[in-house]
């Protein structure tokens, strides 16, 4: 449902950047509140994964080698957009924001689902009240922390605070349903058929269906631009 609600609003933005939309449409009423629930839907299925791989004990190679798959496409994403975008390239976005919040989250992994939590509302207070915008925080450098007043604009940005929150709830809840049983009551029901194969599917693909979507979207929209004239 992330997939197909990231793939949705990115249709719109390039349907917008090709000039076939209003300009703002994308970050305006009901498809800028799908671009946050898209975007924290991701962070939070990351909290639960990391919950569920590392949990009941860190394993440093996997860890490290998810670490290095996620940087990595977040990196190739900043160049791409560098030399589409060059003053509103992605320096932060979702990727990075993932990769971060995967380091930060090591440290709630083995605390009780109560103070991740807690720790989840702390960001987000953070985030509304504003503290930290004072002007030693001012800084291009700090401007993924989102502790900054005027970040430097970007097609994505997908700051720490206050997007780490959503993450820190997927640790905690995720956490919370191994100790009430559930992920096991998952696995006797979850019957391997032809359908949960198709279904399950993208969410084991989700990195590469993130980096090809667009690339493959925008080509529709030239296509069909180019047709059109």
């Amino acid at each position: 449902m992330a997939l197909v609600g990231m793939g949705v609003f990115h249709l719109v933005y390039d349907l917008e950047m090709f000039g076939h939309l209003p300009p703002g449409t994308a970050v305006t009423g009901g498809w800028r509140i799908l671009s946050f629930a898209v975007a924290g839907s991701f962070l939070f299925l990351a909290g639960v994964s990391l919950q569920l791989a590392h949990g009941h004990g860190l394993r440093p190679r996997a860890f490290l080698r998810r670490l290095a798959m996620i940087a990595g496409a977040a990196g190739l994403v900043s160049l791409g957009t560098w030399v589409m975008f060059p003053t509103s390239f992605v320096y932060f976005g979702i990727l990075h924001s993932i990769a971060a919040a995967s380091i930060l989250g090591l440290a709630f992994l083995r605390q009780p689902a109560v103070l991740t939590l807690a720790a989840a509302g702390a960001v987000l207070m953070v985030a509304q009240t504003g503290l930290g915008l004072a002007p030693s925080f001012r800084g291009i450098w700090l401007d993924w922390t989102g502790l900054t007043a005027s970040p430097r604009p970007s097609v994505d940005f997908v700051p720490i605070i206050p997007w780490l929150a959503p993450f820190l709830s997927g640790i905690a809840l995720a956490s919370l349903a191994t100790q009430a049983g559930l992920h096991k009551r998952f696995e006797r029901h979850a019957a391997a058929t032809p359908l949960m194969r198709r279904l399950t599917w993208p969410g084991r693909h989700s990195l590469a269906i993130y980096l090809l979507h667009q690339p493959v979207l925008i080509g529709l929209v030239w296509a069909g631009t180019w047709l059109g004239r």
